[in-house]
């Protein structure tokens, strides 16, 4: 039997693979756990997670693994605006033993786990390592357990006890459950399994740069051989999203690589989830995973029956879906006439109609700004028709007046949320839902609040009544913080606007921190000069750790993370050192849906000092002339003057020198916190100049050095006497870092 996979990562690659042989176990019972239900799931979108390799013990561990997994999706959009559209119900199935097949090396363990999860595309020895493969048999029958759920209404999610990097999506999705990005793996698996999305990479394996692409034009909605120009003109595949930011980062367009190919295949955005683990779909992902979601359930939840005519002596309803972040739209025509009601119900009585038959339409459409394709539009667009026959008499209603369906009243709900109160539908009369906010009643008896237009701060309660029944809910309207912490800087500066600046010459690491006045999971993010955000999980390695930014990006299993600037994922991507100034913002969303407003910070990065040949630490008595190499003084203190000789190197960190420095037409002079009691002269030095904190009791000198592209930099210096530049080619920076200096600064350093 054969079966079409992606698997998770650069080896998530698109193939025809066995599957594998299913040990043969007994089978454990499954306990359905709702996690989050908006409806029947009959008529709902529903997502069933099941945990494999989880003992009983396990089992803390695995709902805790869900509720990261689920309060990340519930991040990305459309996951996020349409949450109210889906139900979320785990499986719990207790295993025998801990862990799952060949994990992380082939030659692992086989265990015997209900879902039989098997790591190496199922033990394949010539598998891919993070191919997670689950019995899909056994998955289908533990997924049957949830009531109402069928494979037209569902998506299965498999996942398994490991650490181990891993996933795969197909007809199921899977994803390793405490991998410090597998909260991450889950959204980009259902890039596949719900959205049919194909993987960006341009490569196969990882490490393994792909080849050239030599299909014809692909199937997929993300890739294309068509210029942006030629996209345009035959309005095909994004034409309508070209030149706008993308949501992932940067700007719709053509970016080449994908579909594991290296070139002669194009993607819309630099990056996006289908790429890099970390970013969101951009807007072609986004408006295909839209109509994929709305496609497993109805827009329309519920009418007053259509086949047979009705008389027009009676209220007739027409109940839409409700996303959270905004209201469908209905509209209600009369023989082809627009009529002004706009709501979910329509009192016939009060359209006066001439006897006889008549046409009445509701069309419900979903209105958002995440799809612009018409086909998709249209599939988001339902259309009921009655025949109103004004001989037809309403029977007496049967129907008592009560809620029907709302918004989840277990949980608090976010500032920004759309909540929803549907209601029974007696036949003989409108049924308003009368609002109130902390007691204080809103204008509105509508079915739907939007809780944006009231723009809340602190905690509130929302309650909606029905008759003589009500329904309450929690409205959490204060935002999550974030703090940060950064490695050690050479330099701290606190700007005027109250933002800082910290300066560093090679990596460093931050670390994000939220808090929340509630419980529940925080999803922290941040990005890099305005590219796409980036979910903050840690570092791929360990999830406890700081990310770790370098000049470059570091390789972890083939892939690069922490470029500064510009980011890379494959090895051969451009290595560029991005030094320089850039701008961090990050920010932090609660479990109910509020995102903090970002907060920001600067880094300047400098180019790392030369290698030392030589270092001193400690106590140096005497003068010190460096006559070749690089001579590190590393937190040293040094009694006597220091002369640098031409072609020579000094690093100073951390040190103090009394008696002055002097270098002419040396290599390099670099003083970084560095205390100078007495003058500093520095003339004709070649290849770099760098002054950074600290302070200098004298004059700072700084003539005729020529570095090249390597500007000179003198930042956050405390100088007593003069600060003079003359001939320097370039001429020096502060680089955002103003200097004090006592004694004036002049020529080329007047502004520093």
């Amino acid at each position: 039997m054969l079966r079409r996979i992606l698997i998770a990562g650069v080896a998530s690659a698109l193939a025809l693979l066995p599957l594998p042989v299913a040990a043969q176990a007994d089978t454990p019972t499954g306990t359905v756990v709702p996690i989050r239900v908006t409806g029947d799931p009959a008529q709902r979108f529903n997502l069933v997670i099941l945990g494999d390799g989880y003992t009983a013990a396990d089992m803390p561990k695995f709902r805790a693994d869900v509720d990261k997994h689920m309060n990340v999706l519930f991040t990305f959009e459309p996951f996020k605006s349409y949450r109210n559209y889906m139900n979320v119900y785990t499986v719990e199935i207790p295993s025998s033993v801990s862990g799952v097949s060949c994990d992380p090396d082939i030659t692992s363990p086989q265990r015997n786990t209900p879902l039989h999860m098997e790591f190496w595309s199922g033990c394949d020895p010539q598998g891919v390592q993070r191919g997670l493969y689950m019995d899909e048999n056994a998955a289908t029958a533990y997924a049957n357990l949830v009531p109402g759920t069928t494979a037209a209404n569902r998506q299965i999610l498999g996942i398994a006890n490991s650490t181990t990097y891993g996933g795969i999506g197909g007809t199921y999705a899977t994803a390793s459950g405490g991998n410090a990005m597998s909260s991450l793996i889950t959204p980009h698996e259902l890039g596949h399994s719900l959205g049919g999305l194909q993987d960006e990479y341009d490569y196969y394996a990882r490490g393994v740069r792909g080849d050239a692409y030599t299909g014809g034009e692909p199937d997929s909605v993300h890739h294309t051989l068509l210029t942006e120009q030629q996209m345009a003109q035959q309005q095909k595949k994004w034409w309508r999203w070209l030149g706008e930011p993308s949501e992932a980062g940067g700007t719709i367009g053509r970016y080449e690589s994908g579909m594991y190919s290296s070139s002669g295949v194009w993607r819309p955005s630099a990056h996006s989830i289908m790429k890099t683990l970390g970013y969101y779909y951009d807007q072609v992902g986004r408006e295909d995973m839209v109509k994929s979601i709305s496609a497993k359930t109805s827009i329309v939840q519920d009418t007053t029956p259509t086949a047979q005519p009705i008389g027009a002596d009676r209220v007739v309803f027409a109940e839409p879906m409700h996303p959270n972040s905004h209201q469908l739209t209905i509209a209600w025509s009369l023989d082809g006439q627009a009529l002004s009601a706009n709501g979910q119900q329509l009192d016939l009585r009060t359209l006066n109609l001439k006897a006889g038959k008549h046409k009445l339409t509701a069309t419900v459409t979903d209105p958002t700004d995440f799809v612009r394709d018409p086909v998709i539009k249209q599939a988001l667009t339902n259309t009921h028709t009655w025949t109103v026959d004004t001989a037809v008499k309403t029977p007496p209603t049967t129907t008592a007046v009560d809620f029907a369906d709302t918004t989840e009243t277990d949980r608090p709900i976010g500032a920004d949320e759309v909540v929803f109160a549907d209601t029974t539908h007696p036949t003989n009369q409108v049924v308003p839902v009368r609002w109130a906010l902390d007691g204080n009643p809103l204008a509105t008896t509508a079915n739907d609040v939007d809780l944006k237009n009231l723009k809340l701060t602190g905690s509130h309660t929302l309650t909606a009544t029905v008759g003589g029944k009500s329904r309450s809910w929690t409205v959490d309207a204060t935002d999550p913080s974030t703090s940060y912490q950064l490695s050690n800087a050479l330099l701290s500066v606190k700007k005027a606007d109250g933002t800082s600046e910290y300066v560093y010459n090679g990596p460093f690491d931050m670390r994000l921190t939220a808090a929340d006045d509630r419980t529940g999971s925080l999803v922290s993010e941040f990005r890099t000069d305005g590219d796409g955000w980036f979910n903050y999980f840690g570092w791929p390695t360990d999830s406890t750790q700081p990310w770790h930014f370098t000049p470059s990006g570091t390789e972890i299993d083939h892939l690069v993370y922490g470029k500064l600037g510009k980011p890379r994922l494959s090895p051969w991507d451009d290595a560029t050192p991005s030094y320089g100034q850039h701008t961090i913002e990050y920010r932090t969303t609660d479990a109910a849906g509020n995102t903090g407003a970002a907060k920001s910070f600067q880094v300047n990065l400098l180019p790392a000092p030369p290698a030392c040949t030589k270092t001193i630490t400690g106590q140096h008595s005497g003068a010190l002339v460096v006559t070749d190499g690089v001579t590190c003084l590393d937190h040293a203190s040094v009694t006597g003057a220091i002369v640098v000789s031409p072609g020579a190197s000094l690093v100073a960190t951390g040190s103090t020198i009394t008696g002055g420095v002097s270098a002419s037409n040396a290599n390099a002079v670099e003083l970084l916190d560095t205390t100078v009691h007495g003058a500093a002269s520095i003339t004709g030095v070649t290849q770099d100049v760098t002054i950074v904190g600290g302070r200098v009791d004298g004059a700072l000198v700084l003539s005729g050095n020529h570095t090249g592209a390597r500007q000179p930099v003198v930042a956050g210096v405390a100088v007593t006497g003069a600060l003079s530049c003359a001939g320097n080619a370039p001429a020096p920076s502060n680089i955002a870092a103003p200097n004090t200096v006592r004694g004036g600064a002049i020529g080329q350093c007047s502004g520093l």
